[in-house]
């Protein structure tokens, strides 16, 4: 009997990992209790990832879901997702002191929503029900904003009226996905105004990239992430699409020895709330699974930072 193959090599996506938008929520909350100190609260998950989420609770941010749960003059964060206006308006008329980590890329669609929204124009908005960017998103609006997951929806739907109409997406879908029901968006209504630049992040796009460029070199994918997270599930559905085997794992400790039976070379990579430290733990265990080498693979260098709000400088 041959001895199994165990994996040799690993291949790391590059870029993978944290992106502006999430580095800058994440520094939000951490200067928010150097400033103010401890407890912070923050509503919902501040970026879609566990470890990050849990390590930021034991240095003193409370994460909540309603505004009924943050006492008067609390500090409060919005997460990297966004709010609706109505959360918005409650918290200020609650007397919070507020701190909006939405990311940049969000609030651009909001901006955009609202823009033409004054011009008159009603919405198709491209994104999974229930995700909190998505009704962020259509928060925007009392009305006339209508969530299509699929091409399928988009036969369905049906927009008060179709002479100004607009279609935005959530920032963290699956590129090709988009790319395909905006499609179908666009031959039904082929009037309808597309932004001027995709509202699909950078970061979610040269993830992406770099899965696609990796997927056919190696015998399985390996993605870091939560189950929340939007944009490492798009991940492992990329590498899926490819045929590449893939799975994705919270943390080192999910990896299954079996996955690695028949297979030499193990392609990584992370969502972009997953932090660095979560990367190198699954390398570690792939190394005591057999791994010999890292190898590191060619891609773009994100260079891209987001300022913080105003109020969180610490006196020196």
């Amino acid at each position: 009997m041959s001895a199994p193959v165990l994996p040799q090599e690993i291949l790391l996506a590059e870029p993978r990992g944290f992106c502006a938008g999430v580095d800058r929520a994440i520094e939000i909350v951490e200067k928010a209790l150097a400033k103010f100190g401890r407890p912070i609260y923050v509503r919902h998950e501040i970026v879609h990832n566990t470890y990050v989420v849990n390590d930021l609770k034991e240095r003193g941010a409370i994460f909540i879901e309603e505004l009924d749960d943050v006492p008067p003059g609390a500090t409060l964060v919005f997460s990297a997702h966004g709010v609706s206006q109505a959360i918005q308006r409650e918290a200020q008329q609650r007397g919070f002191q507020i701190f909006d980590a939405t990311c940049p890329l969000v609030t651009k669609v909001h901006v955009e929503v609202a823009k033409l929204h004054k011009e008159g124009f009603e919405f198709i908005m491209i994104g999974h029900k229930g995700h909190p960017e998505v009704e962020g998103t259509m928060g925007q609006l009392e009305s006339g904003i209508h969530l299509v997951e699929d091409v399928a929806d988009v036969a369905r739907i049906q927009p008060g009226q179709t002479d100004k109409l607009a279609v935005v997406t959530q920032t963290t879908l699956s590129v090709d996905d988009a790319a395909d029901i905006t499609a179908a968006v666009v031959a039904r209504f082929p009037l309808i105004k597309k932004p001027k630049m995709q509202d699909i992040c950078y970061a979610t796009q040269n993830r992406q990239d770099a899965v696609k460029v990796m997927s056919p070199q190696v015998d399985i994918v390996i993605v870091v992430g939560s189950p929340t997270s939007s944009n490492s599930n798009r991940l492992r559905e990329v590498a899926k699409k490819l045929g590449t085997e893939s799975y994705m794992v919270d943390n080192a400790d999910e990896l299954k020895p079996e996955w690695f039976e028949g297979r030499s070379r193990v392609g990584l990579t992370a969502g972009a709330s997953a932090p660095e430290v979560l990367v190198k733990a699954v390398i570690d265990r792939i190394k005591a699974l057999g791994a010999v080498s890292v190898r590191k693979m060619d891609g773009i260098e994100e260079t891209v930072k987001f300022p913080l709000p105003k109020g969180l400088k610490l006196d020196a």
